[in-house]
């Protein structure tokens, strides 16, 4: 590790922590020739397989590019694109992949895309999936319709009797 102050390559760690999510691990370092502390981010290099059988390196922008080209002409910000590439990313490693086939980033854009925009939604899954007709789209449509009218689970809790005076 070279120092970034005085680029001597002789550093010394002080302190390691695993970040709070457990992705990444802190160092703090310190250099003996300019007495100078630095920290330093290790984080594990999240991999693609691609269809072809090469591995590249995991590129958040091109996950964010490929959600963009869904929704383009739709009401949605460059925040909200970035949230959907840092919860693309975040569920890829969470599955513990050493590479991840190229199918999984797909996958990985889907939910999250559906939440944030069912009209680009469709657009990706037509392309993603392979739609070759209309009743592919209606398909779809209708699962969509089923999830929105299926009200989320509600614990119902039982009221506890008042107690009754004595006497």
């Amino acid at each position: 590790m070279h120092c970034p102050f005085c680029r001597s390559t002789d550093t010394r760690v002080l302190d390691s922590r695993v970040a709070e999510d457990g992705s990444a691990i802190r160092r703090r370092r310190t250099c003996p020739s300019c007495e100078k502390r630095f920290t330093t981010v290790e984080q594990m290099q999240l991999t693609v397989l691609k269809r072809s059988g090469t591995s590249e390196p995991f590129a958040r922008d091109k996950a964010i590019a490929g959600a963009r080209k869904a929704l383009k002409g739709r009401p949605v910000s460059e925040d909200d694109l970035a949230r959907l590439g840092q919860t693309v990313e975040d569920t890829l490693r969470a599955g513990g992949w050493a590479e991840v086939p190229a199918h999984e980033i797909g996958l990985a854009i889907l939910n999250p895309l559906r939440e944030l925009d069912e009209v680009a939604y469709l657009r990706f899954a037509s392309v993603y999936r392979g739609f070759e007709s209309a009743d592919d789209f209606e398909t779809e449509i209708a699962m969509l319709r089923a999830e929105r009218a299926t009200p989320p689970d509600v614990e119902l809790i039982e009221p506890t009797p008042e107690p009754q005076p004595t006497g």
